[in-house]
């Protein structure tokens, strides 16, 4: 249930809230404008009528699923007699009704959905009500324009951190250049040659740093990272022909990973293959 909102009508407040999205306005307030000494007595007065009685159930079997029919057609029978009596209370205990809300407390009285509301304020003062629809269709558009503004800030701040994120995603996916450590290493195999090249790690210290992580670290690459591996292999095995040191071969392809990354980041075609 939202924050009480108010309008003002022709010097009369009217308190209307929200509730599951659906605006409820204050019939003590409606009825104020008329006589602000028996508000209540006007509500019950209006709800006395057949004509009231029906538009409060057609509308409850339209909105409301656990609404009482039986108990709806025995007031129904009953609207307009001299005897019949009918309050707020009565109807929302006996029916299930949803239409129409008692409130306690400071900013309380009976309150009913704006469908509901709009006829009892025609009941009261069709120019009233007029107004009333006036002012009301102010305050929503108001409401829109401030959700438009604060859906365009959040769209706009949305974009700024996904171009923030982004960029630093990309930061990271370049390679660093090898260190000299790196280049004096003596690695067991092509693959984890390969991988310090590309990524900066071995597959056993990928495995260690990541303990929670499934499969290898070639399983987390990037769709970039792949095609670059790939070219790598290539790459490595050419220079394995030519006869280069496992260390300058390192170098080479450290420094072939680096320049493919940074272009492939920034491909526009690429990104349409994700």
């Amino acid at each position: 249930m939202a924050k009480n909102k108010r309008i003002n009508v022709q010097g009369t407040d009217i308190v209307l809230y929200t509730s599951n999205r659906d605006d409820y306005i204050s019939l003590t307030d409606i009825a104020r404008h008329k006589d602000s000494a028996h508000t209540d007595d006007l509500v019950k007065n209006w709800m006395r009528n057949r004509n009231t009685i029906e538009l409060l159930g057609f509308w409850e079997m339209i909105n409301n699923p656990n609404f009482n029919p039986v108990e709806f057609d025995g007031f129904r029978k009953q609207a307009g007699l001299n005897s019949f009596v009918m309050t707020p209370k009565r109807w929302i205990e006996t029916t299930n009704a949803i239409g129409i809300i008692s409130k306690a407390g400071r900013y309380g009285g009976t309150f009913a959905h704006k469908d509901i509301a709009l006829e009892f304020a025609s009941w009261i003062s069709i120019e009233f009500k007029l107004y009333i629809i006036k002012e009301f269709q102010r305050l929503k558009n108001e409401e829109n324009d401030r959700l438009k503004l604060e859906w365009d800030l959040q769209r706009t701040i949305s974009k700024i951190n996904y171009r923030i994120h982004t960029d630093a995603i990309k930061e990271n996916l370049i390679p660093k250049e090898i260190t000299r450590q790196q280049a004096n290493v003596v690695y067991a195999s092509e693959a984890d040659l390969l991988n310090v090249a590309l990524f900066g790690v071995t597959a056993k210290e990928w495995r260690d740093r990541t303990p929670d992580q499934k499969g290898n670290i070639r399983d987390h690459a990037t769709l970039e990272q792949l095609v670059v591996l790939s070219n790598l292999e290539s790459i490595n095995a050419l220079l394995i022909q030519q006869g280069s040191s496992q260390s300058e071969r390192l170098i080479q392809l450290n420094k072939v990973a680096i320049t493919q990354m940074r272009s492939l980041i920034e491909n526009n075609t690429l990104k349409k293959l994700k």
